[in-house]
This record gives C-alpha cells, structure tokens and sequence, in this order.
C-alpha cells in the first residue's frame, strides 16, 4: 500500500521529543538525518549523540487525516517548515541494500556489501555490511587509512587498529597479508563487531581484540592505524608511539585540515613525518618511528 512521508527539521536538542511527537500521532516509523553533513565520530561507550541540524521523516498509513496531523504537530511545535508527500509501496530492504554499492580503495583493496558478488573476483575483496559500529570506507578519514593500506606492504607484520571501530582496517589489513593485527576500542558493540566481520572475511584467527584496559603491555607493531578524531590522537600520542616499533609506520586520520600542523607537531618528536595526505575536509598523517 502507499505512504503519507511527513518531513521536518529541529535541532537536535528538541529531536527527541519530535519524534515523540510523531509517533504519538501515529507514525510506524521515523528516522533521523543529518540536516547539514556534520560528522559524529567516535563515540563513548554508551553515547547516542545527535546532529545540531536534525531531520526527521514519519512515515504514516495512507489513510491518515494529514489535515489533522498538520494541525497538531504545528500546535506542539509552532510553525515550522513541514513537507508532506505521497509514497509510493517499494520493497524497503531491497531499496536500502540498492544504495551500497562496492567501492574501490587503491589499485586492489574492494569493500563489498555482503549481498553483491564482488566487481574483480581477483582482487583483494572485503565483505562488510553497514551496521552500528563505525566504519563501511565510505567517509574520507577511513577512505585515506584504505587507500595507505593497498600501497603498502603489510606481508606477514603486525598491525595495530587502534579505535578499530567496524574493523575495516584491521581486516583489509589481514586480507593483504599482515600476519598478525591488534585491534582495540573503547565500544564493546565495535569489538563484537570486528570479531563478526573479521569471521565474514576467513580472517579471524589473524585478529585479536582488546579494550585499551585489556592491551598487552608488551605489544608493538611494525605499522600502527589510528583513525580517531584529532584531539584523542594528541592524547593518545606516547601510548601511540609506545606501540609503534623503531623503524615501524604510524599512520592517522580523523584529522580536519586546520587540525593537521597541530597533530603532526606532536609526533614530530618520536617519528619522521611525511606530508599530509588531503581528501575533502580530512587529512592523513603519515611518518615513521626513529630509531
């Protein structure tokens, strides 16, 4: 059957009770949506943080008094922009599967939906499938760690994915051939999810997963990925560097443009950094260990 869509946009203070709102007047869903490409990385454990610009679509059976609807909601929330239109029935799943599609990373590295045969079966082919943990390779901060990745020779080293979040890196990393990786983050829901996608990819018994509590302190690596946010990487930066092997890379992401003199500066002591790497709004930082 068709639907009545019902969209409008609040901070997201007030998005909660929006929502409520909608679902008091009958919606059987709403979902929220960035209103203004505003990036939320990295969460505590725990946290259900919300954009500052929010959208939010009820989506209501056809045969709603939208008159009354309109009414109500502009009585509880004042006159604000609402836009209201007709649905067409799809199949919702098959729709959503339809809007990832494989992405390249490099010359050989694929992140590929779990549903769609791989575009070059010979290359090195990672199954991944959106969910709750952070990280599908579509954002920038990831899109550069991959792009460092398939350049790289990672063939039989030990890799550290600090704040491994889905564990895109740690896997791509495994599937290239490293030969051990160490993957650690503060979000148990981001470890369950690594261990799940590392089993999807035949890689498991490569990975091992760690709360930074829990971390070994005898581990470093040759290559160590941190692909947070600017201010915990300055934070994290002699746990970092203890990690990271002499002679071993480091790389890092997660950083804005304003924020990569910043960052580099307080690496620049333990490490030989290279020029930064820039992809839209977000910057790569490279260097290696000094001896």
């Amino acid at each position: 059957m068709p639907w009545i869509q019902i969209k409008l946009q609040t901070t997201g203070a007030h998005s909660a009770s929006v929502e409520d709102q909608l679902v008091a007047l009958g919606a059987v869903s709403v979902t929220l949506e960035d209103s203004a490409d505003q990036p939320l990385l990295e969460p505590p454990p725990g946290a259900t943080p919300i954009w500052d610009d929010t959208t939010l679509t009820g989506l209501f059976e056809a045969d709603i008094d939208v008159d009354l609807v309109m009414a109500a909601l502009k009585n509880a929330l004042g006159n604000i922009p609402i836009k209201v239109e007709a649905l067409e029935d799809k199949d919702w799943i098959r729709e959503w599967m339809d809007s990832f599609k494989p992405i390249c990373f490099g010359e050989r590295l694929w992140v590929c939906p779990s549903w769609l045969e791989p575009p070059q079966p010979q290359a090195v082919n990672m199954l991944l499938d959106p969910g709750l943990a952070f990280g599908t390779g579509t954002h920038e901060t990831t899109s550069l760690c991959l792009k460092w990745l398939d350049s790289a020779d990672v063939n039989g080293k030990t890799v550290v994915d600090y704040g491994c979040g889905s564990g895109i890196l740690a896997i791509a990393a495994a599937l290239l051939g490293a030969g051990k990786v160490i993957c650690v983050d503060n979000d148990p829901q981001a470890l369950i999810a690594t261990k799940d996608n590392a089993g999807r990819n035949s890689v498991d018994h490569l990975i091992e997963v760690y709360t930074p509590e829990t971390l070994p302190t005898a581990i470093t690596a040759e290559i160590t990925l941190a692909n947070i946010l600017a201010g915990p990487l300055m934070h994290l930066s002699e746990r970092l560097a203890g990690l990271t092997q002499p002679g071993g890379h480091i790389v890092l992401s997660g950083i804005l443009k304003e924020q990569s003199k910043q960052v580099s500066d307080t690496y620049q002591s333990r490490f030989i950094m290279a020029p930064e790497t820039i992809e839209g709004d977000w910057v790569r930082l490279t260097g290696v260990k000094q001896r």
